[in-house]
């Protein structure tokens, strides 16, 4: 099958996992500085109800960082002792900025479905597709010693050959899909203003579980505004199922994909019942970076020494804008290109559209596109300055066709699935001055 043969690299033997057995359901287990609970949610769960991101009162030392960075107040301080909990999982984006920031590791991940994943693995009648998004691969490394934001996308793909999966498929496929659907859409819609039934502008992205969540909570009168795009594992999981499995010859019904994330949101994403496109569950589990960090060292593998390997080409090849997707402004300037070249006719001499790259706050720009004017654009980093933007536009006020909103500062490189950073894990003094700093060690894609 062509979608199963290495494109580089030695065909390995997989690694043998007959020694890992899963623990109980509801135990809990330390993952890279992280406690997870074993909880893999069933078909028909409702992920609203779920508590993805919780605090251990038991190791909450009352500091309060977790409720510095919420967006949207779902930590509280609960006693008079001032330990902290999320009191209310509808009010969670489960964005995990709370989990990265405390220092005290006194939060952990209610949801994971690493054994669940394990026992598919050993299983020779299941079909197992790995999906991992354009950020993990810049996260990845730190778990095995290397420093922050090293590219270590050949390994990982050779990791999880190494590990079992049958196909090496990658979420930046899908992230190309949605830029030439996002960046259509764009199009569509300053074409057609002034027209009846005409679309609103502006348009927002919809790439971010974290924002998506946000929106629909408390800004459901904006939801015409947003994209009707989903989000690149949100397509790449139907297209496994279907022209992957037409592809490879694959019955449908015997594929279990993985998206792989730097996100713990997009485990409430991979849930939502509207996720069944392929006519099956559409994502059948979701692992982020510390998971599969985990799984690489319980299998035993020896990642720093994997050669570099590349995706199985069925869905895995993809072009550089999708790797930017992971950078706050990524998806923004990825979708300007193509609108640019589509509205002007004419071709983009240097594909850098630097103007839109942000790391926090909030970042506007006037883009001229010949033959047509001036596309204006803003991109805000974390929900709060979300929040300041789609008041604007509630208001009439915005003067923006585009609007891309990340939920993490910098962007999914940063997201609340990454490895901790090991500064924050610390004293609280030491953990102060290390946030403060954190935003010069931030990591960032190049592409």
């Amino acid at each position: 099958m062509s979608g199963c043969t290495p494109k580089s690299g030695p065909v390995m033997a997989p690694a043998d996992l007959s020694a890992i057995h899963p623990d109980a359901e509801g135990s809990m287990r330390l993952i890279e500085g992280v406690m997870y609970r074993n909880y893999a949610p069933k078909d028909g769960t409702d992920p609203d109800r779920i508590t993805f991101i919780q605090v251990d009162a038991d190791k909450c030392q009352a500091c309060g960082a977790c409720e510095e960075v919420c967006a949207t107040g779902a930590i509280q301080s609960i006693n008079s002792d001032g330990i902290h909990q999320v009191v209310d999982p509808a009010a969670c984006m489960n964005c995990g900025q709370c989990l990265t920031n405390c220092p005290y590791g006194a939060i952990y991940e209610g949801v994971s479905f690493v054994d669940e994943l394990f026992e598919k693995l050993k299983d020779p009648d299941t079909i197992v597709v790995s999906m991992p998004a354009p950020s993990v691969r810049y996260g990845l490394g730190e778990c095995f010693g290397a420093a922050t934001g090293t590219y270590v996308g050949g390994k990982m793909h050779a990791a999880l050959r190494k590990l079992g999966f049958n196909y090496i498929w990658d979420t930046e496929f899908a992230a190309d899909v949605t830029i030439m659907e996002e960046g259509t859409e764009l199009i569509q819609r300053v074409k057609e203003q002034g027209q009846t039934n005409a679309r609103p502008l502006p348009q927002f992205t919809s790439c971010c579980p974290g924002w998506i969540k946000f929106a629909e909570t408390f800004y459901p009168d904006l939801m015409p505004n947003l994209s009707s795009c989903k989000s690149p594992i949100g397509m790449l999981g139907p297209l496994a199922k279907t022209y992957g499995a037409k592809e490879t010859g694959t019955n449908p019904k015997k594929i279990y994909t993985v998206s792989i994330m730097p996100c713990i949101a997009k485990k409430y994403e991979g849930i939502r019942p509207e996720l069944n496109d392929s006519g099956f569950s559409d994502i059948d589990a979701t692992i982020n970076t510390r998971e599969l960090a985990y799984m690489i060292k319980a299998a035993g593998i020896d990642f720093n020494n994997l050669p570099d390997q590349e995706p199985d080409p069925v869905l895995g090849e993809s072009t550089g804008a999708a790797t930017i997707f992971g950078n706050s402004g990524g998806v923004m300037e990825a979708a300007l290109r193509l609108a640019y070249e589509v509205l002007s006719g004419e071709k983009l001499n240097d594909p850098n559209i630097k103007v839109v790259r942000t790391h926090e706050g909030i970042k506007t720009a006037d883009i001229n596109v010949p033959n047509f004017g001036v596309v204006k654009v803003a991109i805000a980093s974390g929900l709060k300055n979300a929040a300041k933007i789609c008041d604007e536009v509630r208001a009439g006020k915005s003067p923006y066709h585009f609007i891309e909103i990340m939920t993490c500062p910098g962007g999914c490189v940063n997201g609340g699935g990454q490895p901790l950073d090991p500064e924050i894990q610390a004293s609280l003094f030491r953990s102060t001055v290390a946030q403060i700093n954190r935003r010069f060690r931030a990591r960032k894609i190049k592409a």
